[in-house]
């Protein structure tokens, strides 16, 4: 059996309030109503032969239409999410959510249709505190957040 994997990154920032992290909302039609672990770190598949960090770089590019802000990049390790092996960084910057262009993907909508729609990949950007950003995340990839605090 084949293990899918995953890479992405978690940028975060330091403020008054604490840490804070860039979390995106999962675009598409299944997520347009749900808020409570509808949110992700830009992330994305790995492909044949590509390096994980290259992979969470190029997906972060493409989810967001912005590049990784400049910065160390601290690994968070491995999750597993949804059968799926997902591997994170955090990295410290800015990002102006205003300015996140998202890409998009085809799928048929309504269902059995016959009908290909496109949609965002992410519908939104938000900066959350880590305790907030913990209830957001898809249940999965909390355990980043964790490390993040950790660290």
């Amino acid at each position: 059996m084949v293990v899918r994997r995953s890479a992405g990154v978690l940028v975060y920032r330091r403020g008054a309030g604490g840490i804070e992290v860039l979390l995106a909302h999962m675009g598409g039609p299944f997520w347009a109503k749900k808020d409570a672990a509808a949110w992700s770190l830009p992330k994305g598949e790995i492909e044949e032969g590509e390096a994980a960090e290259v992979a969470a770089r190029r997906e972060f590019a493409e989810e967001l239409g912005v590049s990784v802000p400049p910065g160390e990049w601290v690994a968070l390790g491995e999750v597993r999410q949804s059968g799926k092996v997902v591997t994170a960084w955090a990295v410290e910057g800015e990002l102006d959510p205003e300015a996140v262009v998202p890409g998009v993907f085809e799928m048929e909508w309504p269902p059995r249709s016959g009908v290909l729609r496109e949609f965002p990949e992410v519908d939104r950007v938000e900066w959350f505190s880590l305790e907030v950003a913990r209830e957001k995340l898809v249940k999965g990839q909390r355990g980043f957040v964790d490390r993040l605090a950790e660290w």
